[in-house]
């Protein structure tokens, strides 16, 4: 099964393992690529560099928004993540409050150089940095450089360098949850940039508390505090101000809706570059906190697996699950809990333009996988312990009673697999943010 991936991976090492392990020698290479640090993964031109100048400018105002954290709690938390590879490049980060994703892709004939070797890092943008994107002119050339400790930008007036930072836990929490409602959503209505600019001069300019909704009347699209049939609900609607200062350049703007209504995404093209932006259901809403891939989790796949394609794939390359399940024998229930398993550690990401994951390489160890589903352990332990009891079971029907607390005791109930659970994370989320650990422990019993 993961045979293919195994040699991969062991040939781009000339460690020797003396005991043969397939366990070991994945984990003595990862390490070994980890502390491999690559000087340089690319260095070129960026072909159209006023509007990846602009896009980038959106970016930095991205990270530098907080819409529901004090100053004092915001200061360490802008650092975009930059992934090479693929002939891409891609540019990623969140709003310091968590709530809002965004991501430039830099399509291959948008860029003019060589890419020595697939690699990411995660740097901070500085306002020597953010000076230079909002000062390139129209026929200003952009050079960058980027490597694995280091990001240098120049244009024909500045030269600036990002070194590499710390990427903050929250952000791959983040991510993992972010590919997750990506790639379940749908296109709700396309703008043109004309229609897009119209609309977007009627947003709010300040903070909205109650959710707009955003419908076609006619021939034009309106925002409305009102719920209309058709209509696509936006909490935090002044957060889509970030996209104001790129609507003239653009070629369309596309809204994508989730089924739960528990965000929103925008995709603005401009020919050979794409930039989307995820929002959450509230500003209060970070997606560092959301359990969108817990229920996969809830089956277990080898650690061998997990290193192995990890390993096999390459920054920005497609990462296709079910040919990838076709090609190398792998169970497709396998495959859809590995795919959780990367992306709930940051390693996969999705692309609304393609329709399709595509890979992103981080600093990777295993024990992050642990340590960022508490609520994952916290069922596992429930299980372990014996603290959870089937009272009824049928085909259509599930009642269990699962340990919590003290001496309090949860009911957990489903009725054609919509589960319910007696606790206070469900009474307060219901299922909109993964499940609770009583409801995952009772579907990790069941799977025995």
């Amino acid at each position: 099964m993961v045979q293919d991936f195994e040699y991969r991976y062991a040939s781009a090492s000339t460690a020797q393992v003396k005991d043969g392990s397939t366990a070991l020698l994945f984990a003595h290479c990862s390490e070994i690529i980890e502390e491999n640090n690559v000087r340089c993964f690319f260095y070129g031109q960026i072909k159209d560099s006023f509007i990846v100048s602009k896009c980038m400018s959106a970016l930095a105002r991205t990270v530098g928004s907080h819409y529901a954290l004090t100053p004092s709690q915001i200061f360490y938390l802008k650092d975009p993540i930059v992934s090479v590879g693929n002939k891409e490049m891609r540019w990623e980060a969140f709003s310091s409050c968590n709530s809002v994703y965004a991501r430039i892709d830099i399509l291959e004939n948008g860029i003019d150089g060589e890419f020595l070797q697939s690699g990411c890092t995660n740097i901070d943008f500085n306002s020597d940095t953010v000076r230079a994107f909002n000062t390139v002119t129209q026929k200003e050339k952009l050079s960058v450089s980027i490597g694995s400790k280091e990001v240098n930008i120049s244009t024909e007036r500045s030269s600036t360098q990002e070194k590499k930072v710390k990427l903050p836990n929250r952000w791959i929490k983040g991510l993992g949850n972010v590919q997750v409602y990506l790639s379940s959503m749908e296109l709700a209505f396309t703008l043109t940039k004309i229609e897009a600019t119209q609309l977007f001069n009627t947003l709010p300019k300040t903070a909205v508390k109650g959710n707009y909704y955003l419908y076609k009347s006619g021939l034009s699209y309106q925002f409305s505090p009102s719920s209309k049939p058709g209509g696509l609900k936006i909490g935090g609607v002044h957060r889509l101000n970030l996209l104001q200062n790129l609507l003239l350049l653009t070629e369309s703007v596309s809204f994508y809706k989730s089924d739960d209504e528990q965000c929103v995404a925008v995709l603005l093209r401009f020919g050979n570059i794409r930039m989307s932006f995820l929002f959450s259901e509230s500003v209060y809403r970070g997606f560092s906190g959301e359990g969108k891939n817990l229920e996969a989790l809830t089956e277990q796949v080898s650690e061998e697996l997990i290193l192995g394609i990890n390993n096999f794939f390459k920054t920005n390359e497609v990462f296709h699950p079910t040919l990838i399940s076709i090609e190398h024998d792998i169970p497709l229930t396998v495959m859809e809990t590995l795919q959780s398993s990367l992306s709930s550690i940051g390693l996969l990401g999705y692309e609304l333009g393609d329709r399709q994951f595509f890979y992103r390489r981080l600093p990777f160890k295993l024990e992050r996988l642990k340590s960022f589903n508490p609520r994952i352990q916290n069922a596992i332990k429930l299980v372990r312990d014996n603290e959870v009891t089937i009272l009824q079971q049928t085909d259509q029907y599930i009642k269990a009673e699962v340990k919590g607390s003290g001496d309090v005791l949860h009911m957990v109930i489903a009725n054609n697999d919509v589960f319910q659970c007696t606790c206070n994370w469900y009474t307060a989320n219901k299922n909109n943010r993964g499940l609770c650990k009583h409801i995952l422990a009772v579907k990790m019993t069941l799977s025995k």
